[in-house]
C-alpha cells in the first residue's frame, strides 16, 4: 500500500545516510569519540517544547515540572529496561509531532493546545504499554542525543544486576540483528516493494494463474536481492513492522474462512437486504457494468451483481479458502467465467471471476486494467465502523481501478452518538438475581467498562439524549488520513421525563452512563437513481451483527432538561444537586499502532443550568 511504500522509502533514505557515514569513518573518528559525545550531549531537546539542555537530568526534571511527564517515576513504576525507555522516548516524540497527547491519545489542534492539555500520567497496564512495539526502536529524531544519555545516572551502581549498559554498543547490537532475506523487500529500480500474499510465495513479481477451480491466484512474494550494507536497525524495524502487519492480515483474513462468520453476515437481514436492493433495484447502474467486489467472502454481492446484468464481475478475496468456495458457488450457479476468451464460448456462460489475493496485489497481475471498473462494491465496515474495517483497501481500489465518475456502493458513511441511561448497563440485571441483590457485580462491570469499549445492542428506550452526527464520510472523495478524526458533540435530554414516563411539572433527574456510537451506510441517489437505500445500525432500527459500540463514562452524570430552576448553584455540575443540562463530548478516533485496530478517546464537559462547567478526566478506549 502507498503508506507502507512511503515508510520503506524513508528507511532506505536513513540507511543511505548511515552507510555513507560508515564509509567515512576512520581511526581519527574513534580517537575523537569523546569530543563527539560532548558535542552530541550539548543539545538535548525537550520531549514536548523547543527548550534544549546540556544535561539529561535537567531536561527530565523540566519535563516533570513543566509538562507533567516524570520519566524516572514511569521507569521505576513500570520496571522499564533500557529498551523500554528507548521505545518510550521515541513514542512520546512521535505523538508530540502529531499534536497527540502521549498519555490519553487526545488529538489537539496545535502544539500550544497540546502543551496546555498535558496532564498527570494515567495508569498503564504493564502488559499493554502503547510504546511496547519494535517500531519505536527506530529513533524518531535523527541524532537524538537523549537516547544515548537518559540513564547516565546508573553508571555508578555497584549492583551487578544494575550494571551500566554501553548504549552505543547496545545500539550497534540492534543494528547487527540478522534478517531473513526471504522476508525482506528492498525498494530498488529492479525491485519495487509489494504486499506479501498469504500464500508466502517467493516470486519477485505477481503471478497470474487460472486454476481448475476457476479462481485466479494473485501471489506476491519478495525478491531474494540481498545487500549486506542494508542489514541494519532501520530495515530490521521495517521488517518487523511489515511482518506484524502481515500476521494481522493473515489472522484477519484467516478468521473469515470460518463459515459461521459468513452465515452470521448473510443472515443479517438488514445488511444483506440493503445491498441486494441497491444492486438489484438500480438497473441503470448495474446493467452492462464492470463490477468489482472487494472482499467478496462467499461471493453473495458478486452473485447479486451478476444477476442484475453486469457484463463482468471481479470478486477479490484474500482468503484462499473462501476464494475457492466463492468460485465453486459461482460455478454451481452457472455464473462463473472460466479461462480465456479464445476458448469455446459454450464453456463461458458466466460473467463472474474470483481473484485470490489482497486488492493491493491486483494491480501487478494486469488482470484488471487501471480505471476500468464502473461500479465498486464492498461490505467493508467493522465494529464502530472503522475497527478491523477494509476501508483502506476500498479507497485503494477506488483510486486504482474505478473509472472517473464511477460508482461506489455504498457511497456515504455517517457515525452517530447519543447518551444512554442506566438501562443500557448491566446494573438492573444484577440488582435482582432470583431475589438476591448482586448489584456490586453490576457496579464493578460498569467500572471496568469505562476502560474498554463494549460491542452490544442498546435498546432504543435506554437512549435518553438526542442523537447527533459524530462524523460524515464521502467514500467518493475521502482520503485515507480522514479515518483519523476528532469531533465535538453536544448531548441534551430528549425531554422532561418523569419517574412514570410522562411529562411532569417538576423534571426528574436522569443519569447518563455513557455514549453509544453507531453508523449508517448510504446508497444514495447519486448512483442509485431508481431506488436509493440506507443500511442503519441504529438502536432505533432492527439490530444488526454490528450491534452498537458503548463508551461508558468513568462516573454517571446527572442530567435535567433546560429551564430547571430547583438546583444547588454551589454543587458540582453533574451531581444530583446540580444536574447538567448539556454534556459536551470531544471524541477522537484514530488508527492504533496495532494494524486494523482503533483508539478512541473521550473528553467530557458538563454544563449546568447557569452556564457553570465541569470537566472530567479524559478516557481512553482501545478496540483490539
Amino acid at each position: 500500500m502507498a503508506m507502507e511504500e512511503s515508510n520503506i522509502t524513508t528507511y532506505m533514505e536513513v540507511e543511505a545516510e548511515n552507510s555513507d557515514s560508515e564509509k567515512d569513518q576512520n581511526w581519527d573518528d574513534w580517537e575523537n569519540g569523546d569530543e563527539e559525545d560532548d558535542a552530541m550531549n550539548s543539545k538535548l531537546l525537550c520531549l514536548f517544547c523547543d527548550s534544549t539542555y546540556t544535561s539529561s537530568n535537567v531536561l527530565l526534571e523540566h519535563c516533570a515540572s513543566a509538562h507533567q511527564f516524570n520519566f524516572n517515576t514511569l521507569r521505576t513504576t513500570l520496571a522499564l529496561d533500557f529498551y523500554g525507555c528507548f521505545k518510550l522516548i521515541n513514542y512520546v516524540r512521535s505523538k508530540v509531532a502529531e499534536n497527540n497527547c502521549w498519555n490519553c491519545g487526545i488529538v489537539c489542534r496545535s502544539k500550544e493546545d497540546l502543551l496546555n492539555h498535558l496532564h498527570e500520567v494515567a495508569s498503564f497496564d504493564k502488559g499493554k504499554l502503547p510504546w511496547n512495539d519494535d517500531e519505536f526502536l527506530k529513533p524518531f529524531l535523527n541524532e537524538d542525543a537523549l537516547l544515548y544519555s537518559f540513564d547516565d545516572d546508573d553508571e555508578g551502581e555497584d549492583d551487578v544486576d544494575n550494571m551500566p549498559i554501553d548504549k552505543v554498543e547496545l545500539l550497534k547490537d540492534i543494528e547487527q540483528i540478522s534478517i531473513d532475506e526471504a522476508d525482506l523487500t528492498l525498494e530498488t529500480e529492479e525491485n519495487k516493494p509489494i504486499a506479501s500474499s498469504l500464500s508466502g510465495g517467493k516470486s519477485a513479481s505477481m503471478i497470474d494463474t487460472t486454476l481448475n477451480n476457476g479462481f485466479v491466484a494473485a501471489e506476491a512474494g519478495v525478491s531474494s536481492y540481498r545487500n549486506p550494507d542494508y542489514l541494519d536497525s532501520s530495515l530490521y524495524i521495517a521488517k518487523v513492522a511489515a511482518n506484524k502487519i502481515k500476521d494481522v492480515n493473515k489472522n484477519y483474513f484467516g478468521g473469515y474462512s470460518s463459515y459461521g462468520i459468513h452465515r452470521d453476515m448473510i443472515s443479517d437481514k438488514v445488511r444483506t437486504d440493503a445491498y441486494r436492493k441497491a444492486i438489484m433495484e438500480n438497473p441503470s447502474l448495474l446493467k452492462g457494468a464492470v463490477v468489482m467486489d472487494v472482499g467478496c467472502g462467499t461471493g453473495i454481492l458478486s452473485l447479486f451483481a451478476a444477476q442484475a446484468g453486469a457484463s463482468r464481475v471481479i470478486a477479490v478475496e484474500a482468503s484462499e479458502k473462501m476464494a475457492t468456495v466463492a468460485a465453486e458457488i459461482a460455478k454451481d450457479n452457472n455464473l462463473l467465467w472460466i479461462g480465456s476468451k479464445n476458448e469455446a464460448s459454450d464453456q463461458h456462460n458466466g460473467v463472474m471471476e474470483v481473484v485470490q489475493g489482497m486488492i493491493e496485489e491486483l494491480k501487478s497481475t494486469q488482470k484488471v486494467q487501471p480505471h476500468s471498473v464502473d461500479v465498486l462494491v464492498s461490505e467493508w465496515m467493522g465494529y464502530c465502523l472503522l475497527y478491523e474495517s477494509m476501508l483502506s483497501s476500498v479507497l485503494y481500489a477506488r483510486d486504482q481501478f474505478l473509472k472517473p465518475g464511477g460508482a461506489i456502493l455504498p457511497d456515504t458513511a455517517t457515525m452517530f452518538a447519543a447518551g444512554f441511561g442506566r438501562g443500557g448497563t448491566s446494573i438492573p440485571f444484577w440488582e435482582n438475581v432470583y431475589g438476591f441483590n448482586m448489584s456490586r457485580i453490576g457496579k464493578e462491570i460498569v467500572k471496568d467498562a469505562s476502560r474498554i469499549p463494549i460491542v452490544d445492542v442498546i435498546d432504543s428506550c435506554d437512549v435518553i439524549t438526542n442523537s447527533t452526527v459524530l462524523q460524515n464520510f464521502d467514500l467518493v472523495t475521502m482520503k485515507l488520513e480522514e479515518m483519523d478524526f476528532t469531533a465535538m458533540v453536544e448531548l441534551e435530554l430528549k425531554g422532561e421525563i418523569s419517574a412514570n414516563g410522562s411529562t411532569g411539572s417538576e423534571p426528574t433527574t436522569n443519569w447518563c452512563y455513557g455514549v453509544v456510537v453507531w453508523f449508517d451506510m448510504g446508497f444514495t441517489g447519486r448512483f442509485c437513481k431508481e431506488n436509493p437505500t440506507t443500511l442503519s445500525t441504529s438502536p432505533h432500527t432492527p439490530s444488526t451483527h454490528w450491534s452498537q459500540t458503548i463508551l461508558t463514562f468513568s462516573e454517571p452524570i446527572a442530567m435535567v432538561s433546560p429551564g430547571t430552576l430547583n438546583i444547588d448553584k454551589m454543587a458540582a455540575v453533574g451531581t444530583d444537586a446540580c444536574p447538567a443540562v448539556k454534556i459536551q463530548c470531544r471524541i477522537s478516533v484514530v488508527r492504533a499502532a496495532q494494524h486494523r485496530s482503533i483508539d478512541i478517546s473521550m473528553e467530557l464537559t458538563g454544563i449546568g443550568p447557569f452556564g457553570r462547567k465541569r470537566n472530567w478526566p479524559a478516557q481512553m478506549f482501545n478496540l483490539l
